[in-house]
């Protein structure tokens, strides 16, 4: 199972829309994918209508370890996406795991070494695709200990692109527990072909030492998607989001089998 992180520590850079499109493109080619939703907001759940706010959430009771069989978290949505979903109790269960004095960072890797039937997690799932918060709490490093690549979706202004470089310095970081993760790159969110966003962009590509992986080009298409809980692709898939999503999970993919076979 590869295991994605799509993180930024500032919000409103498309960061949960990019990982439900991710997730999206890779279950329509045939993989089985599962999100964690590991943000106390709980926004890709309520995208893939799983949201619940009256009870105790899946990713909390992953962090705390309160289940028997991980098939007891899971809720099957839309599009062949599972889900661990998220909402407030996720606050509550950080701040246990803050104040226990057990393990605090490895609640996510038992959990994908948790048995379903006679597979483990990890074995079951070709991808696993975990939205993380804008910050770094124990749920976001417990999800940095078991992640082989992260993506940083950025929209171009100064503070997103400060968070860029923070961030990849928190990855070289948690090298310290997780010797093979790697920042795999940047995708630009609601990209606009102004002067600014052209600029930003090319500041990116020569000054940066994050690659960038691509753009996602803005369009009200993308926000109109969101009220009707559907991806790009399925609500307007000539849009041009629909179209760069799945353009970098195609290329993602392309070079994933290269560096597979070379």
């Amino acid at each position: 199972m590869k295991t994605m992180s799509v993180i930024n520590l500032k919000g409103g850079v498309g960061k949960t829309y990019t990982s439900y499109n991710i997730a999206y493109e890779l279950a329509k080619r045939g993989n089985k994918v599962l999100v964690i939703d590991n943000d106390k907001q709980g926004n890709i759940s309520k995208i893939c209508s799983a949201y619940n706010a009256d009870e105790i959430s899946a990713t909390a009771k992953a962090l705390t370890g309160e289940y028997n069989d991980p098939q007891e978290l899971i809720i099957h949505a839309d599009y062949n996406i599972d889900i661990i979903t998220a909402n407030m109790s996720l606050m509550a269960a950080v701040w246990q795991l803050a104040t226990s004095e057990d393990d605090q960072i490895s609640a996510f890797e038992k959990l994908i070494n948790s048995n379903i039937g006679e597979k483990s997690l990890k074995e079951v799932y070709d991808y696993l695709i975990i939205d993380n918060p804008p910050d770094i709490a124990f749920n976001v490093i417990s999800a940095l200990k078991i992640t082989d690549e992260v993506i940083v979706p950025v929209k171009i202004d100064e503070w997103s692109l400060e968070g860029l470089e923070i961030i990849s310095e928190q990855v070289k970081e948690a090298k310290r527990i997780n010797p093979k993760i790697k920042l795999l790159g940047t995708l630009i969110t609601m990209y606009r072909n102004d002067n600014s966003n052209v600029v930003g962009l090319k500041w990116c590509q020569e000054h940066s030492n994050v690659n960038v992986l691509g753009t996602i080009r803005y369009t009200a298409k993308a926000t109109e998607s969101t009220f009707f809980n559907k991806p790009a692709y399925e609500y307007s898939p000539l849009c041009g989001a629909a179209q760069d999503y799945k353009k970098f999970v195609t290329r993602y993919l392309e070079e994933s089998e290269v560096k597979k076979n070379g």
